[in-house]
């Protein structure tokens, strides 16, 4: 007897509009992001139920709301290590973390260090803005030498963090920078980085509208090159990558900066799973033992 063949269905981009609306300033590069970010899972096919999007703290941290799949938005700086046990729990996970340029490079720089040095398999999308957005236009730890703030009302004394050279120094094996007034690129990359084995960095230039008047979207079009575009660029080379990753000026480099795949990922490197994701392997722990540990974080 014939029976009927039940296809999965075609995930398309309403599948994964929020249950509510960004409440971005209008214009802001965070909606080009969010967009980029649904795009790549509708092209790559990846069941919303097997994604889960972590944040942190700022405007752009709100992302997981925004989006329909599983998601955590945790406290300023401390999204990584929450993803990392997400993705340690549960490896079978296509695990986001989404963040501002503050939470990663001012309070979180140090999760960010450790976990590119353990290689976790997770994409790490930060959209930099240069500057505090959510807390009304402070200084940021990409803020440029000389820029007026709220906090630096004379000029900023300090030098910018370089977070394609950091990454690139703290052994991240895939590095890339993005704009997101380049939407298709963009979305390109953030698919490079989720199929990527090994943790995937992006570093997005998403223009604050309301309080970063100097870092445009004018400014980055008049700058922005793919390395793409340059058919001799060896995104193998690290060497060349840092090299690329100096330049700041009338010409700004965006796209994949380098990507290593012979170093295995934490997971990968972890003996005890090799089973499978903890999730579906044994606890091996009484049930009224896990029942009264549960109740007491509850």
């Amino acid at each position: 007897m014939a029976t009927d063949v039940i296809t999965p269905k075609q995930m398309v981009m309403a599948d994964l509009k929020g249950r509510v609306d960004p409440d971005w300033c209008p214009g802001c590069g965070d909606f080009g992001v969010l967009a980029a970010v649904q795009k790549a899972l509708i092209d790559l096919q990846i069941p919303k139920h097997e994604v889960v999007v972590v944040s942190g703290i700022g405007c752009s941290s709100n992302l997981p709301g925004f989006i329909n799949t599983y998601g955590m938005h945790t406290l300023h700086g401390r999204s990584l290590p929450v993803a990392t046990g997400v993705k340690l729990a549960n490896h079978g996970l296509t695990v986001l973390v989404t963040g501002g340029d503050g939470d990663g490079f001012g309070i979180g720089c140090g999760h960010f260090v450790h976990t590119m040095r353990r290689n976790m398999d997770l994409l790490y999308i930060v959209m930099d803005n240069q500057i505090y957005g959510l807390t009304t236009g402070q200084t940021s730890p990409t803020s440029r030498k000389g820029m007026k703030t709220k906090s630096m009302p004379y000029g900023s004394i300090e030098s910018p963090l370089n977070p394609i050279s950091l990454a690139l120094s703290a052994g991240a094996t895939f590095v890339g920078r993005g704009f997101s007034g380049e939407q298709k690129h963009l979305t390109e990359l953030i698919k490079q980085g989720i199929q990527h084995k090994g943790f995937s960095f992006l570093d997005v230039f998403s223009p604050c509208v309301t309080y970063n008047h100097d870092n445009t979207f004018p400014w980055f079009r008049q700058r922005v090159k793919k390395l793409e575009d340059d058919a001799a660029y060896d995104s193998a080379d690290w060497s060349s990558a840092m090299e690329k990753s100096l330049l700041w000026g009338d010409e700004i480099p965006i796209g994949k900066f380098f990507e290593r795949t012979d170093l295995p990922s934490l997971q990968e490197a972890e003996p005890v799973l090799d089973a499978g994701p903890l999730v579906h392997q044994p606890t091996r722990i009484p049930p009224e033992v896990a029942s009264k540990f549960i109740d007491e974080l509850m």
